[in-house]
């Protein structure tokens, strides 16, 4: 049985790290923002077992995101972890199952406990699953959320696959899980593949992780460019699956696309 899913929903702090820490021990973890949209398109893309929100920094503006998950995603139990001071501007909606709140502080075991109750799933299942689950991770980055959703698709029965819509969130998502491979779109917005591979290399400790280039420009200029930053390999999209896999195994393997 495949390690559950859940998307963790808010902003980065220390309280937010811990959760992020405790819980990608155990479960395939998707971490995003509060912001609506984005945190919105994450979860149409990953399809979660379970949504976590934690509500350190949470407004009034943000009843727009709980609004949105209890009209949308009306099956996805949500849990929130906040202080009864936080939690109590979006009372109205745990009214209704779909929503619970975990008073902070709050212990880690508890936590645990709860989420495995509203995933239904037994303590020992969690932890037997966790301990099973020794895939490769995969980190998947474009801002195109089609694309993450074709691609997820592709490589979930093999991979233990991360998301991230822009350069800056995949740095974020490798500060706190480290993959084993990435997938970089070259063409990004603010911050594009070249960039964020700066960034990678800038880090000693990121060096040694193969990225591979995914592009939807097929000119000759635009290869040369790609190629003389020395990537893992490069592959045009729309991605074939299984040239895609061959693709990891051979940066998995340390050799570098031809």
């Amino acid at each position: 049985m495949a390690m559950k899913k859940i998307v963790l929903i808010g902003k980065m702090n220390e309280w937010m790290e811990s959760i992020n820490e405790l819980l990608h021990k155990y479960f395939r973890v998707q971490l995003c923002t509060e912001n609506p949209q984005s945190a919105l398109g994450m979860v149409r893309v990953v399809k979660p077992d379970l949504i976590v929100l934690s509500l350190v920094g949470f407004y009034e503006a943000d009843k727009v995101l709980f609004t949105a998950i209890q009209r949308d995603f009306p099956g996805i139990p949500v849990l929130s972890i906040g202080t009864d001071a936080e939690w109590a501007p979006f009372s109205s909606f745990y009214a209704d199952r779909q929503f619970e709140n975990l008073t902070r502080p709050v212990e880690k075991s508890v936590v645990l406990s709860t989420i495995c109750r509203r995933l239904g799933i037994s303590e020992q299942a969690m932890m037997s699953e966790a301990q099973e689950d020794t895939r490769k991770k995969v980190l998947v980055v474009d801002d195109n959320a089609n694309t993450l959703r074709s691609i997820k698709g592709m490589l979930e029965k093999n991979y233990n696959v991360m998301l991230a819509n822009s350069g800056m969130k995949a740095m974020t998502s490798i500060g706190k899980c480290r993959p084993d491979v990435i997938l970089l779109d070259y063409e990004m917005p603010v911050c594009d593949g070249r960039q964020t591979l700066e960034m990678i290399r800038a880090d000693e400790d990121l060096t040694t992780i193969p990225v591979i280039f995914l592009t939807s420009v097929n000119d000759k200029e635009h290869i040369q460019a790609v190629i003389k930053l020395l990537p893992a390999g490069y592959m045009l999209k729309p991605a074939v699956p299984a040239k895609l896999i061959e693709a990891i195994e051979r940066a998995l393997a340390g050799q570098s696309a031809q």
